[in-house]
C-alpha cells in the first residue's frame, strides 16, 4: 500500500493522466475563466510558520535524508542559509493561483519538491521554503503573453518576494546566502536576483551561489552575478535542463548551462565516474555513477539511468517534452549539488576573512 506522500502523488497523476487523453493537449488543465473572475486568497503573512514549507527551527520534510545512508541533516550548525522557491505543485484548473491553505497541495508539496530537493541543502545551510500562490501547471504553457498565465506567475512572484522580505528582515541577520529553486520556482528566484542582488552590492557580498535549475536562464541574465566558472566560485549561478542525451529543445537553445559534475560551462563529456550519486524518487538509496552529463546548445544531455525511480517529463500532447528529465533535475545529481553547496559555502567563507 502506498505512503500518504506517494498515494497523493499517485492521486494528482491519476487526475491528469485521466483527462489529457481525451484530447491529448494540456486545454482541459486550462481555469474556465480568465485570471481577472477570481478572487485569489490574501496575501500570505510570513510571520505565521505555517506559511512556510521549511523554516529551520521545527522539524519538517527538509530535515529528511535519503534513508539507508549515513547522511545527516546538519541545519542546526550550518552556517548559511538557503532560501528555496518550490516548483509547481498545483496541477489543477480549478484556480489560476493555488491557496496556500490548500493542505493536501501542501502535503504534495512537502513530500516532494521539499523532500527531494530541498534537502539537497541540508549538509550546509539553514532551509527557509515559503509557501505561495504558485501558478497553475497551465500557466506555463499558455501562448498569450500578456494574458491570464502572466498576471497568475505575477501573483506567484509576488508571494515570494514578501517572503524574501521577512526572511531578510527577521531570519537572515547578515548571514550567507544561497538562493535555490526549481521549474516555476527558479522563474521566481531568477526575479529575485534581478530585484535584490544584482544592483545591491552589500546584499551581493552575501550570495554565495544561485541554484537555477530547471528554467530559462541567459548567460547574461544579469549586468554583475555571472555563471559559475568553477566548483568554488561564489556570488555567481548554476543552471541546467536534463535531457536524454541526442536530443534537441529549440525553445532552450543558447540559454545558460553548467555541468554539474565539473561545475565548469564546457562542452566537454562529464563521465559518470564523476557522478558522486543520485538519489531516485523512492528516495531510500544513493545511486553512484547514475549518469554521465555534456552541454549542448542550452540543454544538459544525460544518459538516460539504468535504476529506476527518474522518470522523465511525461505530459500527453506534449511530444517534445518526452525527453526531458525536468521532474529527475536534482535527483539525478544529488550528491554533487550536496557537496558544491558545501564547498561554495566554504570558499564563501575563506573569501570573506
Amino acid at each position: 500500500m502506498p505512503g500518504r506522500g506517494q498515494g497523493v502523488r499517485l492521486l494528482v497523476w491519476a487526475i491528469i493522466l485521466s483527462i489529457l487523453p481525451l484530447t491529448s493537449c494540456l486545454r482541459l488543465l486550462k481555469p474556465p475563466h480568465d485570471f481577472a473572475y477570481y478572487h485569489p486568497g490574501p496575501v500570505p503573512n510570513y510571520a505565521e510558520d505555517s506559511n512556510w514549507a521549511a523554516l529551520p527551527t521545527r522539524c519538517d520534510p527538509a530535515d529528511a535524508v535519503p534513508r539507508k545512508t549515513t547522511l545527516r541533516d546538519q541545519q542546526a550548525t550550518a552556517e548559511a542559509d538557503v532560501f528555496f522557491v518550490h516548483p509547481t505543485t498545483y496541477f489543477w484548473r480549478g484556480s489560476w493561483n493555488a491557496s496556500v491553505a490548500n493542505a493536501r497541495l501542501n502535503c504534495y508539496t512537502d513530500r516532494s519538491a521539499i523532500r527531494k530537493q530541498a534537502t539537497v541543502f541540508n549538509a550546509t545551510a539553514r532551509i527557509y521554503a515559503p509557501r505561495y500562490r504558485q501558478a497553475t501547471l497551465y500557466s506555463f504553457f499558455d501562448s498569450t503573453a500578456e494574458g491570464s498565465s502572466r498576471k497568475a506567475l505575477a501573483l506567484a512572484y509576488a508571494d515570494v518576494r514578501t517572503a524574501f522580505q521577512y526572511y531578510l528582515t527577521h531570519y537572515n541577520q547578515g548571514r550567507p546566502i544561497i538562493i535555490a529553486g526549481h521549474s516555476q520556482g527558479t522563474d521566481h528566484a531568477t526575479r529575485l536576483l534581478h530585484e535584490f542582488f544584482d544592483n545591491d552590492l552589500k546584499l551581493r557580498r552575501q550570495l554565495v551561489a544561485a541554484y537555477l535549475i530547471g528554467f530559462r536562464v541567459q548567460p547574461h541574465e544579469y549586468q554583475t552575478i555571472l555563471p559559475c566558472a568553477d566548483s568554488l566560485s561564489t556570488g555567481c549561478f548554476v543552471a541546467y535542463n536534463s535531457v536524454a542525451t541526442g536530443n534537441e529543445f529549440p525553445p532552450f537553445s543558447h540559454v545558460a548551462v553548467t555541468n554539474p559534475l565539473t561545475w565548469t560551462t564546457d562542452t566537454a563529456r562529464a563521465p559518470a565516474s564523476l557522478n558522486r550519486g543520485g538519489v531516485s524518487q523512492c528516495f531510500k538509496r544513493i545511486d553512484p555513477h547514475v549518469t554521465d552529463a555534456k552541454i549542448h546548445d542550452g540543454l544538459l544531455w544525460v544518459t538516460p539511468p539504468k535504476p529506476g525511480g527518474y522518470p522523465r517529463f511525461l505530459l500527453p500532447g506534449e511530444l517534445i517534452l518526452r525527453h526531458s528529465f525536468h521532474i529527475a533535475d536534482y535527483s539525478l545529481f544529488y550528491m554533487n549539488l550536496r557537496e558544491n553547496a558545501q564547498a561554495r559555502v566554504r570558499a564563501w567563507q575563506l573569501r570573506s576573512k
